[in-house]
């Protein structure tokens, strides 16, 4: 079992462990259980968990048993951001998020079989302990010193906000995390972000206070950023979802496949499950033909069906196809279409007026000469089909779904008009 050491290396999963070589021991031993914490602070995970999530999913193939934590508990707190403290969300908001946070992370993992996963919620060991419970038998084996120098806690301190004692506590709550895992499952390894290093290794300290004897390790893989420096959870509009009610298939979709050429051979190789053979030939091809997007629109596809699934999936590159031409935009469903024209410019309108006039309308010319020469250049089109005469109005019964027109100026420049119930 130890090759998967050398697999999430070569992936670029590998960021620091407390002891690489005790590490390699413990899995060459085996079975080993580990876990990964994700904090309910939102209704949904974002794309930026997906290493993590991912990882597990990698890590229980290579036979380790996985424990998901959700937590109801830290949840409640959250953990300290750099800048500014958190709103804290009143626990019955919480306990929805917890469970759908839940259904998001268990298609990942195998609940059967001799390392079948295991959900936990912290909640279940923190609910009944009193404050003097919590100081006593947990608190007394932190030193304050030491926890200042954690990089969130000690940019906070130095801003004019300060922090609170409840996001200072946090540690406390997920070391606690480590150390009941360790004692009612035989938990020995947390896996996490390295932007979470600090957290992790107070963990590992508590458990060696109060379990002398115990064995236990750290797996961090790097925090991902783009090309640009940005964090890898976010894109121009903010955060992409892995709820479809929160980010769309298609939108989902659509941000793998426009990575970044200086991105995609990382990305591929974090997120995705094909073979290292494989992924060497798509870095190949992306080297020789940048322009075929090839290895982006295989990642899209690979990403899109292990959120979304298979069906949606087929739908949201059938509809990327024929927006611009390559497919029937009729045959596809309203949902599929509605999300998809939500990512193009786009304008409402009550009554369909000339063809020029809704072309300046969405932007895709500057005046109604400008659209009068894409016109008569041959470049105008209506739901993928070309108008020769921009004077006159599309009809009613052109109408998508009763509801929308599709333009396009040339090959690639398009933009849709909602027209309003009436």
């Amino acid at each position: 079992m130890t090759d998967i050491v050398d697999e999430l290396k070569w992936r670029g999963l590998f960021a620091q462990s407390t002891d690489e070589d005790a590490l390699r021991k413990a899995l060459a031993d085996g079975p080993v259980t580990f876990y990964c914490g994700y904090d309910p602070t939102a209704a949904s995970l974002h794309v930026g968990h997906l290493v993590q999530v991912l990882t597990m999913r990698r890590l229980q193939r290579a036979g380790l048993r996985p424990l998901a934590l959700v937590g109801g508990a830290t949840g409640q707190i959250g953990d300290p951001r750099p800048t500014a403290e958190r709103t804290l969300n009143d626990p019955e908001t919480v306990a929805q998020w917890v469970t759908r946070l839940r259904s998001q992370i268990e298609p990942f993992l195998s609940f059967e079989g001799e390392n079948a996963a295991v959900m936990v919620n912290n909640l279940d060991w923190t609910a009944g302990m009193s404050a003097i419970e919590f100081l006593r038998d947990i608190g007394k084996h932190f030193r304050v010193n030491k926890m200042l120098t954690k990089d969130s806690v000690a940019r906070r301190l130095e801003s004019d906000e300060g922090i609170s004692y409840t996001e200072f506590s946090y540690q406390l709550l997920q070391s606690m995390d480590f150390l009941e895992l360790y004692r009612r499952y035989g938990c020995t390894l947390q896996q996490g972000g390295s932007d979470q290093w600090g957290n992790l290794t107070a963990g590992i300290d508590l458990i060696h206070r109060l379990e002398p004897d115990a064995e236990v390790h750290l797996l961090a893989t790097p925090l991902m950023t783009k090309a640009d420096g940005t964090k890898f959870s976010k894109s121009e509009n903010g955060a992409i979802w892995l709820d479809a009610e929160l980010t769309t298939p298609y939108a989902f979709y659509q941000f793998w496949l426009n990575a970044d050429d200086r991105d995609i051979s990382r990305y591929m190789r974090i997120l995705s499950f094909r073979t290292p053979a494989e992924l060497e030939e798509l870095e190949k091809v992306t080297e020789e033909r940048p322009q075929a997007r090839t290895a982006q629109r295989a990642l899209a596809e690979e990403l899109t069906t292990l959120v979304h699934g298979a069906d949606q999936c087929a739908a949201v590159v059938a509809a990327s196809k024929a927006l611009f031409g390559q497919g029937e935009l009729g045959e596809l469903d309203e949902a599929t279409l509605g999300a998809a024209l939500s990512e193009v410019p786009h304008a409402r309108v009550t009554e369909l007026g000339p063809l020029v006039d809704l072309l300046v309308e969405v932007g895709l010319a500057p005046s109604k000469s400008g659209a009068r020469r894409t016109v008569k250049e041959g470049g105008a089109y209506v739901n993928n089909v070309k108008v020769l005469d921009g004077e006159a109005a599309p009809a009613r019964e052109e109408l998508l779904h009763g509801r929308w027109l599709v333009l396009r100026r040339g090959k690639k420049n398009l933009a849709a008009i909602e027209v309003a119930a009436g």
